[in-house]
C-alpha cells in the first residue's frame, strides 16, 4: 500500500519545484517524486506551503533541553553551565531518560527536524556500575531508552556512543563524570560493539523510511580521550564525531600538553577523514581548516549554543570553502527550531565579515538537510526515489512568511509555521501537536515531573 503526498511548492534537486507529488512505499521509502502536477489526486494528501526535506539535526545531547532557561541566573560560563548539567546528568535513570527524550524528540519533529544524531555518554549508573552488570536484560539500558524514545516519537536516530575515558587531558574522571567513562579504550571498543550487535537485533536497520535507529561513534573531546587512544577511532567504519576547540581553553590545555591544536592531534592520529564530524570548530587555525577541508571532514555548527555560551562564531565559511560539509545541530536545544538555528548560521557570518549573503538560501538547506544526511549517514536530506519520506511543511502565508520569494522563506520563517512534520511516510506533527503523544508541553510536564523538578 502506497502513501501520497501532494505538495504546493517543495525543494527538488536543488531548486523550487511546483505541483510535486510524493510517493512512498509501506515502508515510508519515497518510490517516486513528481514534479508539475497542477491538480492534485484524489488519494494524495494536500500539502499546502513550501515542503522541504525534514531537518537532520547532527548534534544534540537530549536531557541538556531540561537546563534550557535556567543557567542565566547569574550570568556565569561555559564551565559553571558545566556544573549545572552535570547535576541534571545526576538525575538520570533509564526510565526517566525515556521519558526526559520522548518528550525533547516530539518538539524536535514540531521544530522542524525529523533526524538526530544523539551525542550520547550518560551510559553507566550515578556510581559507574554498568547497566546490566548480573542482570544482562538491563545491558545498554541508558542506550535502549534514546532509541524507544526516538521510535515513539517518530524521530530517525543515529546514537552516537561516545567515549569519555578523562575528566581532562591527564586527570581522572570526576564523581559526577563516573557514569560517562569506561576505564580504558578496549573498555569502551568491546561496549561499543555489543552494543551495536544488540541493537543490530533490536533495531534492525532494514529499508530507509523504516529503520529508524542506527549506531554510530563519538570522541566526546581531546580533553575526555588521551591521545594515544585516538587511533582506534579510525578503525571504525562508521560516522565518528567529536567536540572540537568550542573553548579557547580546551586549546590551551591541548597546546600545553601535546604541543599543537587539537584538530592536528586528531589528525596525527588518522581521524581526520570524509566521516569525521567536528562539532563546533569554533576557535581554529588556518592549519587547522586546511586539514579539516582537505579531508572532507563534516562541520557541525549550532549557532545557538554557541551563542548562548559564549563560545564565540567558527569560520564556517571558510570551512566550506576548504572542501569541508557543513551541518547543523542543536546541541543544548537553547532553542528546538530548525529554521532559527540555520538562520543563526548565517547572521554569525554576517555579524563576523561584515558582508551578507554569507551563505545562499540554496546552501542553508543543503546545511540542514543533505550536510546532516553526510554527516550521520542516514538514506535522508533529499526529496528523491529510495530516500526515506521525511519533510516538512512550512507556511509561506503567516505574518512571518508573507511576500517571501522561493527558497529565501529559510530566511524567513519559523519553527511557528512549520504546520505538519512527516517521518518514515507518517504524519507526526501537526500545528504544534504531535499526532500520537498529544501536547508536547504535558509530555515536558511529565519528563521534568520524573526528574523530580516540577518547581
Amino acid at each position: 500500500m502506497s502513501t501520497r503526498f501532494w505538495c504546493e511548492t517543495a525543494w527538488v534537486d536543488g531548486q523550487v519545484a511546483t505541483g510535486v507529488l510524493l510517493t512512498a512505499d509501506e515502508t515510508g521509502t519515497l518510490t517516486s517524486v513528481e514534479t508539475g502536477i497542477d491538480t492534485p489526486p484524489t488519494i494524495a494528501e494536500v500539502v499546502p506551503g513550501f515542503t522541504l526535506p525534514g531537518g537532520v539535526n547532527a548534534h544534540s545531547h537530549a536531557f541538556h533541553r531540561i537546563l534550557r532557561g535556567r543557567t542565566h541566573g547569574d550570568g556565569g560560563t561555559f564551565w559553571t553551565w558545566r556544573e549545572v548539567m552535570y547535576s541534571v546528568a545526576a538525575k538520570l535513570s533509564s526510565e526517566n531518560y525515556e521519558t526526559v527524550a520522548r518528550a525533547v524528540f516530539a518538539e524536535m519533529l514540531a521544530g522542524g527536524y525529523t533526524s538526530v544524531g544523539e551525542f550520547h555518554y550518560v551510559h553507566h549508573a550515578p556510581d559507574g556500575t554498568p547497566y546490566g552488570a548480573g542482570d544482562s536484560t538491563r545491558a545498554h539500558a541508558m542506550e535502549r531508552a534514546l532509541a524507544r524514545a526516538a521510535t515513539s516519537a517518530g524521530m530517525r536516530i543515529r546514537l552516537l556512543d561516545t567515549c569519555y575515558l578523562t575528566g581532562g587531558i591527564d586527570s581522572e574522571l570526576s564523581a559526577e563524570q563516573a557514569r560517562f567513562g569506561d576505564g580504558t579504550i578496549d573498555g569502551y571498543m568491546d561496549r561499543h560493539a555489543a552494543l551495536s550487535e544488540s541493537f543490530a537485533t533490536e533495531f534492525p536497520v532494514i529499508s530507509p523510511g523504516e529503520s529508524f535507529v542506527h549506531v554510530g561513534s563519538a570522541i566526546h573531546s581531546i580533553r575526555a580521550v588521551p591521545a594515544a587512544n585516538l587511533p582506534r577511532f579510525a578503525e571504525l567504519d562508521e560516522p565518528v564525531h567529536v567536540h572540537l576547540s568550542e573553548q579557547p581553553a580546551e586549546n590551551e590545555a591541548c597546546q600545553a600538553a601535546y604541543g599543537t591544536t587539537p584538530t592536528q592531534v586528531l589528525d596525527r592520529s588518522g581521524v581526520v577523514a570524509s566521516n569525521l564530524s567536528a562539532v563546533h570548530a569554533t576557535h581554529l587555525s588556518n592549519d587547522d581548516i586546511a586539514s579539516l577541508g582537505g579531508a572532507e571532514a563534516n562541520i557541525v555548527m549550532c549557532p545557538c549554543t554557541e551563542a548562548d555560551l559564549a563560545d564565540g562564531i567558527g569560520p564556517a565559511r571558510e570551512l566550506a570553502d576548504a572542501g569541508a560539509t557543513i551541518s547543523i545541530g542543536s546541541d543544548q536545544h537553547v532553542v528546538l527550531d530548525a529554521l532559527r538555528e540555520t538562520q543563526g548560521l548565517e547572521a554569525g557570518e554576517r555579524l563576523h565579515s561584515g558582508q551578507r549573503g554569507r551563505f545562499s538560501p540554496a546552501e542553508l538547506i543543503s546545511s540542514l538537510t543533505t550536510g546532516g544526511a553526510r554527516s550521520l549517514d542516514l538514506p535522508v536530506g533529499e526529496l528523491a526515489v529510495g530516500k526515506a519520506c521525511d519533510f516538512i511543511a512550512v507556511r509561506t502565508d503567516s505574518m512571518r512568511t508573507f511576500g517571501s520569494v522561493g527558497e529565501q522563506v529559510i530566511l524567513s520563517a519559523t519553527s511557528a509555521d512549520v504546520a505538519m512534520t512527516v517521518s518514515g511516510a507518517h504524519v507526526r506533527v501537526r500545528d504544534g501537536v504531535h499526532t500520537e503523544l498529544g501536547e508536547i508541553s504535558e509530555l515536558y510536564r511529565a519528563a521534568f515531573a520524573a526528574l523530580g523538578m516540577e518547581d
